[in-house]
């Protein structure tokens, strides 16, 4: 009989979970997902070779797990944050600003080269979590439109190019900021 390591069982398979998670994220560093097996993982995690398959069937079950893992965490805490204001302008202000300098937290850019890997369920499993940060921009424009601070013809579209606009990490946050503010016509 294995080890439970938590208080409880629910608390064990978290332990394992987030151990299998960092083991994959360092392994991800060092080489690509393709050379990467399973026992490797477990090994990593620091478990034997079959028990990993007691939490996870196979690879993409984890990356799956680990990008529903982080999607989570993101918008727990960006649910948290943008609660602190009742405002549009200061809610989207606080959502750019959030996704540029918290996203940084997050492993969940994992690459279209990465998720082209991946099979098709695999795929539209992490979409259903990429729809749920999306939801909370859609809300947020909703939000502004009806107040009259923000002017959009194609929500969107407007969706898609502000998820554009928070791609380069090299910019200013301000600018980028500003320029999705003014793009919505907010002076």
């Amino acid at each position: 009989m294995p080890k439970i390591t938590g208080a409880s069982l629910d608390e064990h398979r978290e332990q394992i979970r987030h151990a299998v998670f960092e083991a994959l994220t360092a392994m991800l560093e060092e080489k690509s997902f393709d050379a990467i097996t399973m026992a490797q993982l477990a090994a990593k995690a620091g478990m034997g070779r079959t028990a990993i398959y007691h939490h996870f069937p196979d690879k993409e079950a984890v990356v799956v797990a680990f990008a529903s893992h982080e999607t989570d965490q993101y918008l727990q805490r960006l649910t948290e944050v943008l609660a602190a204001s009742d405002s549009a302008v200061e809610r989207l202000r606080i959502y750019v600003d959030y996704h540029l300098v918290a996203g940084e937290q997050f492993h969940m850019g994992l690459g279209m080269q990465f998720y082209g890997m991946l099979s098709e369920k695999s795929r539209l499993a992490i979409r259903e979590h990429v729809l749920d940060v999306e939801r909370v921009l859609h809300d947020l424009l909703e939000a502004g439109m009806e107040s009259g601070d923000f002017v959009i013809d194609d929500i969107a579209s407007t969706m898609s190019l502000i998820h554009a606009c928070l791609s380069p990490r090299h910019l200013d946050v301000k600018n980028i900021e500003a320029f999705v503010l003014r793009a919505l016509g907010v002076s």
